[in-house]
């Protein structure tokens, strides 16, 4: 046996539990439950907010909040080379849970069409589910967020939190001023950017791991 193949047998194998109470990972899994208080405030506050108007402006700065996490994490885990490959699948599985679980809820409230929220689930599920079938193939590694993943997580985040504030509330009851005509259609045209980042993004993680490696 000749020592290059002694060195690999012995080099320990990086494990997804490597690392993963690292402080990164624990801001990844605090915004988790920040998701759960999120969504229970804004079910309760109904359509709009209209049930409860003030659970509903909590639920959009826990929404804000929970959002800006995923900045925290990711600047941790660079900063003090921290990261595991634990935090690369929790860090976006945390994101999906909070945003679709958002576009879920304001679908279910006809505050967001259930067309843009199905494709979305489509693409996040299905590369989901992909992230996790290449993981267990052998040497697989979690495959990170590519640039148009990460540019569609902050157009949708940004979107969404325009929703989610109960802007509408401060019309006073009058006729429908312009600026908050102007405020719902740039809040549509985000979500709307998002989502064709969203599908692009979802092709370049196709191609990345499936046609790419075949062309090495």
């Amino acid at each position: 046996m000749d020592e290059n193949t002694m060195d690999k047998q012995s080099s320990p194998k990086s494990s997804l539990f490597d690392g993963w109470n690292a402080p990164p990972n624990l801001v990844t899994y605090s915004r988790i439950v920040l998701v759960v208080f999120f969504l229970t405030l804004d079910i309760l506050a109904g359509a709009w907010g209209e049930n409860n108007l003030t659970m509903r402006w909590v639920a959009a700065v826990l929404f804000i909040i929970a959002a800006s996490t995923d900045k925290i994490d990711g600047w941790m885990a660079r900063k003090y080379n921290q990261v595991t490959e634990m935090g690369k699948l929790m860090d976006p599985i945390a994101d999906k849970l909070l945003t679709c679980g958002a576009m879920i809820v304001c679908s279910a409230f006809g505050e967001l069409g259930w067309w843009v929220t199905i494709l979305f689930l489509i693409r996040e599920i299905g590369i989901t589910v992909m992230r996790f079938f290449v993981m267990e193939r052998p040497g697989g590694k979690v495959i990170a967020a590519a640039w148009p993943g990460k540019l569609k997580t902050v157009f949708q985040c940004v979107g969404l939190s325009m929703l989610l504030l109960p802007f509408w509330s401060l019309g006073n009851g009058q006729a429908t001023p312009f600026w908050m005509t102007a405020y719902y259609f740039l809040t549509y045209a985000i979500i709307y950017v998002a989502l064709v980042l969203c599908l692009y993004s979802g092709a370049v993680y196709l191609y990345n791991t499936f046609v790419a490696p075949k062309r090495k």
